[in-house]
C-alpha cells in the first residue's frame, strides 16, 4: 500500500529513523549523550535553576538504563513515545517526569517546579495566572482524595479532564522544533 511516490510506511519510518540517527550521530559522535550534549542537543542554554533541574530530570528518565548517558535507542524510545505514543504511555512518562524524588506521587512543591520550569524554556506569555496559581488550581480540580499529592491514577485522570493541565504538559516536551531541524537538513541533502 504505496503512495503515488511508490513509498510505503515503512519506506517512509525507515527515511525519518535514518534521519534522526544522522542527527543524533552529527550531534553526538560518540554514540552517547551527555546531559551538557543532551542541553546543547535541544538548544537548551542559559536556563533559569527550575529549568535547568527540570531538563536534568527530563535527561533522567529519558535515560533509562540509568547509566548517565542518553544512546540512540534511548533516543528514539523517548522520541517515539513523545511524537507518537499513545496519551496513556504519554501520561504514566509525564508522570515518572514529573515525580522528582521518584516516590510514586506528585507533590505540589514539584508540580510547582515543573510549571515554573516549562513557562522559562516556553515562555510566559499569555498566561493568565501565576504558576502557584496553576499549581493550586490543577490540585483543586484533580487531587481527588485531598492529600496534597497526585498518584498516578489521579494524574492521569485528572490530565484527562482537565484541558488546561493535558496543554501544559503537551506544551512541556513540544519536540516540534526538533523534527523540523531534522526535516530541513533532509530537504538541504
Amino acid at each position: 500500500m504505496g503512495n503515488s511516490n511508490g513509498c510505503t510506511v515503512d519506506d517512509l519510518q525507515a527515511v525519518e529513523m535514518h534521519l534522526w540517527y544522522k542527527k543524533f550521530m552529527t550531534e553526538c559522535p560518540s554514540g552517547q549523550l551527555t546531559l551538557h550534549e543532551f542541553k546543547q542537543f535541544f538548544g537548551l542554554k542559559g536556563l533559569d535553576q527550575e529549568a535547568n533541574a527540570y531538563i536534568e530530570q527530563m535527561f533522567r528518565t529519558f535515560d533509562m538504563n540509568k547509566d548517565g548517558y542518553i544512546d540512540f535507542m534511548e533516543y528514539v524510545a523517548a522520541l517515539s513515545l513523545v511524537m507518537r505514543g499513545k496519551m496513556e504511555h504519554k501520561l504514566r512518562w509525564y508522570f515518572k517526569l514529573y515525580d522528582v524524588d521518584g516516590n510514586g506521587c506528585i507533590d505540589r512543591h514539584e508540580l510547582l517546579n515543573i510549571i515554573k520550569a516549562i513557562r522559562a524554556i516556553n515562555g510566559n506569555e499569555n498566561q493568565d495566572a501565576t504558576a502557584e496559581e496553576f499549581t493550586n488550581r490543577v490540585f483543586d480540580r484533580i487531587d481527588i482524595n485531598g492529600d496534597g499529592e497526585l498518584s498516578l491514577e489521579e494524574f492521569v485522570e485528572g490530565a484527562r479532564s482537565d484541558e488546561d493541565f493535558m496543554e501544559v504538559m503537551m506544551k512541556s516536551l513540544d519536540l516540534r522544533h526538533i523534527v523540523a531541524m531534522i526535516h530541513n537538513r533532509r530537504r538541504s541533502v
